[in-house]
């Protein structure tokens, strides 16, 4: 190996067998006598449940079960909520309604068939057995604040927490404004669509009293615990095993109702047991993403300085508590000082019941909202006092010399430089010359918006005392006798890229081929325990505990090495995959390293390669101490045999990545549609592994901010019957609302970590929807708009534009 892998566009080598149709979902797992499970799911948004006839269903042949919420209630544990916050009230949810159906598509009874096609016949059979009491829908969190309705009738209101954050004065920070800017803010609801919906196939040996649970998810550890507990089953005799994934978005960062049922079915059939959800099922049943409804007050002196930012939010929790779900409102008032230096922050937030599906993790998860909260307001700053929204940014940013630099909201950053970021991006998008040429375009009636947006997000989400179940990431390397690397990581990825980039870090570190390399996630069988990925954790924290894993491997081959060649440990040198004994004399005497042969072009370790103290080597390949490793016969007294390393990294703080994101839209004036006509982003999450990656996540990132921004939301009728419930009804953007990306960055290392990565994975999301919907609005200013909420349909512009 000649050249460093690490800081490289190497293409994922996870995509062959992707790309080619190669690649096992849980659907793909076929498994002798499967079962086949499919749901009765709530048709109202909010009904007692008075009674349930089965009667039918069981008649059909080929029906083996049907399963009701009665019948399982005291033997299934609940839905497991791991956010805990001061009075937060705590539904029971169990895995099927008992006595009441809380939303559209709330699973009510389970139907297990010798096929699908039967178990879905038989679940439609089953409809009119269902009966119900319809009670009243609350359909918004003003609504359920404001209405006696209660969906939880042991709680005195639909109030889950109320909670209050932030530091500084903050009435002294107001007094002292010379105005104050406020503004309301909605935040749509949002479907996650991953790619592929979820799955889930159990497996029960009663012979063995063993459970493996195959699940599309993005925690396999975590899961196995909580589904050990729910289920009863010891969680040493549990496995959860996670094929590929087809995406996740924060909506697999969870457990849900169907994991432990499916697992508790197989159980007591001591059959396998097999439902993958349609996509109608992913929309009513899945976790939702935003909603959030608030106002956000600013104090401003007439220069653009900031002196304090009050945001009263109301969250839309949905029904009940998923995993995270009442934490996700409290990230949003982590980050709402953003890129600034604002003195004082407060956040009121009232997290709210409502019949509607749950509310949780959706990319960025509370971050996108405080962005969109700051980066709107500093252009709402900026027409307030007739200031260039440039100059307001540069106004308030703190110096990078101030890093680490602590906000108002209790967090400190780790290292930055936004006026960088920002200077790139303009530079790079000719910002002056856009204003020019949107000057012209005017004055010819063309109706031309710019918006940019300067972010900070937090990443890599750890340390464990700032988190529900811990913050560590785990690894262990492994040398196999035949030379060839393994990489097991409890990261887990689901798509992200880690199967190669942590390949790229442990390549360079032990000197070996990429292709030597192989990391193995998602299979609590084979991995040590570990947190999953989210939270752009993965590379930060997991990456990091790859490579400390291998630093500590390195020291055990050291010692090895210098038994074999007869000198001393700390005499060694270590170089392109080779320990050597006088190398490192030679080098240090004329500057230079020997030349090595590239190790993995041939077999490695083969018998009679070991190397004997009286051969008269002065070096050896890190494979062929693997091998004498592992036959024992020539190891230093004390020495355990075997080479091989496990760490688990414990960060110290998160890692905050930042960027800015410059948007150019033109408005149609005869549809309303907004064209982005260019996009310019220039990120900086710290040292890049690999600048493809990082790209594609950009990339990423953008194209679902354009879909908050311009198309998507998730829409409840009156009575709280689900329209949007299909990708006929819920809009995505396509390949065909795409710009060209014009990509670039800066590199700020954090100092958190020794690898100096921060995370990327979000950063799309959280800079884009707020320098698109800045760009809309200068575009519509003409028009006196100073604010429009998403999603920016043409029809809503349309009407502005025609008054």
């Amino acid at each position: 190996m000649a050249d460093k892998y690490v800081g490289k566009r190497i293409k994922r080598t996870e995509d062959p067998r992707l790309i080619k149709g190669l690649a096992h979902y849980v659907d793909d797992i076929r498994l002798p006598d499967t079962l086949h499970v499919a749901f009765v799911r709530s048709i109202y948004a909010h009904a007692r449940i008075t009674g349930i006839d089965t009667t039918e269903a069981l008649k059909m042949p080929g029906v083996v079960a049907v399963y009701t919420g009665k019948d399982i209630a005291e033997k299934v544990g609940p839905v497991p909520c791991a956010a805990a916050l001061p009075g937060l009230k705590v539904p029971d949810y169990r895995v099927l309604a008992t006595n009441k159906a809380l939303f559209v598509g709330h699973p009510i009874a389970a139907v297990v068939a010798t096929d699908m096609y039967t178990a879905r016949d038989a679940a439609e059979v089953m409809y009119p057995g269902v009966m119900v009491e319809e009670l009243p829908f609350v359909g918004t969190p003003i609504d359920g604040v404001n209405t006696n309705t209660l969906l939880h009738e042991h709680f005195e209101d639909n109030i889950a927490y109320k909670l209050t954050s932030g530091e500084g004065d903050i009435d002294a920070a107001m007094k002292a404004a010379d105005r104050i800017v406020s503004q309301e803010m909605i935040h749509q609801r949002l479907a996650p669509i991953a790619m592929e919906p979820r799955g889930v196939l159990a497996r029960y040996f009663p012979g063995e009293e063993e459970l493996t649970v195959w699940s599309s998810t993005q925690i396999p550890h975590l899961l196995r615990t909580q589904l050990a507990l729910m289920i009863g089953i010891p969680e040493n005799k549990l496995r959860v095993i996670t094929p590929e994934v087809g995406g996740g978005f924060g909506s697999k960062l969870n457990v849900y109702a169907e994991e432990a049922l499916l697992g508790w079915i197989s159980v007591q059939l001591g059959k396998p047991v097999k439902w993958i959800e349609s996509r109608r099922e992913n929309v009513q049943a899945t976790i939702h993403g935003r909603a959030q409804i608030g106002t956000v007050e600013v104090g401003v002196k007439n220069d653009g300085t900031i002196t304090g930012l009050r945001y009263n939010v109301v969250a839309d929790l949905g029904a009940y508590h998923q995993l995270l779900t009442p934490a996700i409102p409290t990230l949003t008032g982590l980050m709402l000082s953003g890129a600034y230096r604002i003195p004082a922050i407060q956040m009121n937030v009232t997290g709210v019941f409502t019949n509607k599906m749950s509310t949780d993790a959706y990319r960025g998860a509370g971050r996108p909202e405080a962005t969109y909260v700051v980066e709107r307001v500093m252009d709402i700053v900026a027409r307030e006092l007739n200031m260039d929204p440039i100059e307001v940014r540069r106004k308030n940013f703190p110096a990078a010399s101030e890093f680490p630099f602590h906000v108002a909201t209790g967090l400190d950053y780790d290292s930055g430089d936004y006026e960088g970021a920002l200077a790139k991006a303009l530079d790079l998008s000719g910002y002056q010359e856009l204003r020019d040429e949107q000057k012209k375009a005017r004055e010819n009636g063309r109706l031309i918006g710019i918006g940019l947006s300067s972010y900070v997000e937090i990443c890599a989400l750890g340390p464990s005392q700032a988190m529900p179940a811990g913050g560590w990431e785990s690894a262990t390397v492994r040398i196999e006798p035949t030379g060839k690397v393994t990489v097991l990581t409890g990261a887990s990825p689901h798509g992200q890229g880690q199967e190669t980039s942590f390949a790229q870090i442990a390549a360079d570190e032990l000197g070996v081929d990429l292709h030597d390399v192989t990391v193995i996630h998602g299979d609590t069988g084979i991995v040590q325990y570990g947190i999953g990925t989210f939270g752009s954790r993965a590379t930060a924290v997991g990456g990091t505990a790859v490579l400390i894993a291998i630093q500590k491997l390195k020291e055990k081959a050291a010692k090895i090495a210098a038994h074999m060649l007869q000198c001393e440990a700390s005499g060694m040198r270590f170089e392109a995959g080779c320990y050597s004994r006088e190398e490192a004399a030679a080098a240090a005497a004329t500057g230079k390293s020997e030349p090595v042969v590239p190790v993995g072009e041939g077999p490695a370790g083969a018998l009679n390669d070991i190397p004997t103290p009286t051969n008269g080597r002065s070096k050896l390949t890190i494979q062929e101490i693997a091998l004498a490793a592992h036959i024992a016969k020539e190891l230093p007294p004390d020495t355990e045999p075997g080479l091989s390393a496990t760490y688990f990294f414990e960060p110290k703080n998160f890692t905050f990545p930042f960027g800015t994101h410059v948007c150019v839209v033109e408005i149609d004036k005869d549809t309303g549609e907004t064209k982005i006509i260019r996009y310019v982003a220039v990120d900086d999450c710290g040292k890049v592994i690999n600048p493809l990656l990082v790209d594609g996540q950009v990339h990423g990132g953008i194209v679902q901010s354009i879909g908050q921004a311009l198309y998507e939301e998730v829409i409840y009728d009156e009575q709280g019957q689900l329209i949007t419930g299909e990708l006929m009804d819920y809009a995505l953007p396509r390949a065909s609302n795409m710009p060209w990306f014009e990509l670039d960055r800066t590199e700020t290392p954090s100092p958190v970590n020794p690898l100096g990565v921060k995370g990327v994975g979000e950063a799309g999301t959280i800079g884009a929807t707020p320098a698109i919907v800045n760009a809309v609005v200068d575009a519509l200013s003409p028009y006196g708009v100073t604010h429009i909420d998403m999603p920016i349909r043409p029809e809503k512009v349309w009407k502005i534009i025609n008054g």
